[in-house]
């Protein structure tokens, strides 16, 4: 069990590991953590690990680099290969690459290497940095004498930063298991958007799964899901998130290729609603490791 790290959602990476590691043993597996570092290689061989539960969120964990490691290792592991990580944390490199698949995506604008000229585009906006987590340093700009002071915000996390039109809609999520979607999952934050402390804090977000969605705009939904998880090369557990506009129009924001696993977590909560338990749902996501290498 690969958990904790360096990244800032390693707090968030811990909780999500101990409750993987938890349930694991209670399915009979011999688990050991590891809380991932710069000596994580000489623990794994150290500790004889034959297959790695990925649960770090993140950088380091999320964005492709342990799974290199593991690829060179020769040891099995959850999740998305090394190319899929990548695209899937940067942000705007998502953004990129769903257009070019004609996926619906908000329109957006990539502020590369400190470029300080302010896009012209038209509140209301999101601003994030390009490669974190969890809506680490995201703000909504409604006042366009306040971007300037967002984009700065993103940049401290991260030197690319990514500004997009924000959809006023409801907010969905997918979470995806290789070929199996499960029941879509609406969030209903009490901010205007699902910030961190409406992710993490009891009470701040309530969340209906399934989600009260018509036939048609339930499949749209998670037809538009899968093309994005399929697109991105995605393998094992993903979540997509959705917005779905006034018009009833989906469009996808981004790909979280190792989604929370804590007891507030999307992706247990969308299994759940399909009648699959938690022990059952960390069970398969490890029997699907695997090397993405080959």
């Amino acid at each position: 069990m690969l958990m904790g790290g360096l990244s800032r959602e390693r707090e968030i990476s811990l909780k999500s590991g101990a409750a993987v590691a938890g349930a694991l043993s209670g399915c009979g597996y011999d688990v050991v953590t590891i809380d991932a570092g710069r000596d994580t290689a000489e623990r794994l061989k150290d500790y004889g690990v034959e297959v790695a539960f990925i649960a770090l969120h993140g950088r380091y964990g999320e964005d492709g680099m342990v799974q290199g490691l593991l690829e060179l290792m020769g040891i099995p592991y959850t999740g998305s290969g090394v190319l899929s990580s990548a695209l899937a944390m940067d942000k705007a490199a998502t953004k990129v690459f769903l257009r070019h698949h004609s996926i619906p995506t908000p329109g957006f604008r990539v502020l590369k290497n400190g470029e300080g000229t302010v896009p012209e585009m038209d509140p209301p906006l999101i601003v994030k940095p390009a490669r974190e987590g969890s809506t680490i340093g995201v703000s909504l700009v409604e006042d366009k004498a306040l971007l300037q002071e967002a984009i700065e915000e993103a940049r401290s996390h991260d030197d690319t930063v990514l500004v997009e039109d924000f959809i006023e809609g409801r907010e969905l999520t997918v979470a995806i298991l290789d070929r199996r979607v499960f029941p879509v999952v609406e969030i209903m934050p009490r901010e205007r958007i699902y910030n961190f402390e409406a992710k993490y804090v009891k009470g701040r977000t309530e969340f209906k799964a399934p989600a009260a969605l018509d036939d048609h705009t339930e499949a749209l939904v998670k037809r538009v899901a899968m093309d994005a998880y399929t697109a991105l090369g995605c393998r094992g557990g993903a979540r997509v998130d959705v917005v779905l506009d006034n018009e009833q129009r989906p469009y996808v924001l981004e790909v979280n290729t190792v989604p929370g696993m804590t007891g507030l977590s999307l992706f247990p909560m969308a299994a759940a609603a399909a009648g699959v338990g938690y022990e059952d749902l960390v069970e398969e996501m490890l029997l699907g490791a695997g090397l993405k290498g080959h």
